[in-house]
């Protein structure tokens, strides 16, 4: 294991990523309670929302009310997705410091997803990183289809590292890869991590996988041996994504916990908690979770 990836940092995506796809309307106040559960997990980073128009995703038009009502511990970080400077302007009025941007690797991805090629994208958040800059906020970078696009197909890996690197240079603290319809496997996670690793700091990637074939652990493990040391997951396996027919949930938090927790990495998240949190989270969703090791620890 490289020496780079003994500090294993989670980004718990579940209360935006894991939720915003759910087609029942999520109370405001069910929100509050799971990031009010996640916090006391021991997790560094949740991302809590999203700023989204809710014409696009009217389950997370409650933004700014969950936001606001969250409880915020110190040591923690609360980033919130924001799709241009309108977004950013209400996140911060909400009291956000952190933020999220995206784009995707895929030009038919992009086209379908927020209506503009990439190049269109990213001048959209140009103006997000000049405030957040004035401002002292931390801006994060989604690149989604890092592995495969559900309308063009194979995603070229130059157009993987063109994309991470401009956002990397536009002024992104970190770069998320994201294998949004959950193809990828070993080999392909850990080329495509060399290939962008060649021109953005290792330490400043972090990837996202969904768990559509079942490959996101094996996936996650070839990109930690690689020295990535932030990984991307959801309480519970929730997730998916609006825009991508057929796939399926994030990778669940509790075994990525499992995992690193197994090959004596320490995270400093309260497993039994976390597992707690999925149970009562899948309760609340009135579904089985997705998480083995909650299942696991159900039969128990």
């Amino acid at each position: 294991m490289s020496s780079a990836a003994k500090d294993i940092r989670i980004v718990e995506v579940g209360p935006r990523d894991g939720l915003q796809n759910e087609k029942t309307i999520i109370p405001a106040a069910t929100k509050i309670e799971l990031i009010d559960r996640l916090s006391r997990t021991g997790l560094r980073t949740i991302e809590a929302t999203s700023f989204v128009s809710p014409k696009w995703v009217p389950q997370l038009a409650d933004a700014a009310e969950v936001f606001s009502a969250i409880e915020k511990h110190a040591g923690i970080r609360y980033p919130v997705l924001v799709p241009n400077e309108q977004g950013y302007d209400r996140a911060r009025a909400a009291g956000a410091d952190e933020v999220a941007v995206f784009t995707a690797a895929s030009e038919a991805f992009n086209r379908k997803n927020i209506n503009a090629s990439i190049d269109e994208s990213i001048k959209r958040f140009e103006p997000i990183l000049e405030k957040a800059r004035a401002d002292n906020v931390r801006v994060r970078g989604y690149v989604s289809t890092v592995l495969g696009c559900p309308y063009q197909g194979e995603v070229p890996l130059r157009d993987v590292v063109r994309v991470a690197d401009r956002m990397y240079r536009l002024g992104c603290y970190e770069i998320s890869l994201g294998d949004t319809i959950g193809i990828g496997t070993p080999r392909k996670a850990r080329g495509m991590l060399r290939a962008v690793a060649a021109e953005v700091p290792v330490e400043a990637l972090a990837v996202h996988f969904h768990d559509t074939r079942g490959q996101a652990l094996a996936n996650i493990l070839s990109c930690l041996e690689e020295g990535v040391g932030v990984i991307d997951s959801a309480v519970s396996g929730t997730g998916g994504c609006p825009y991508a027919n057929g796939a399926t949930g994030n990778v669940a938090s509790e075994d990525v916990v499992y995992m690193l927790e197994g090959m004596g990495i320490a995270t400093g998240i309260d497993l039994d908690l976390l597992i707690a949190t999925g149970l009562w989270l899948s309760g609340q969703l009135g579904r089985e979770t997705s998480s083995k090791v909650a299942r696991a620890s159900v039969r128990d």
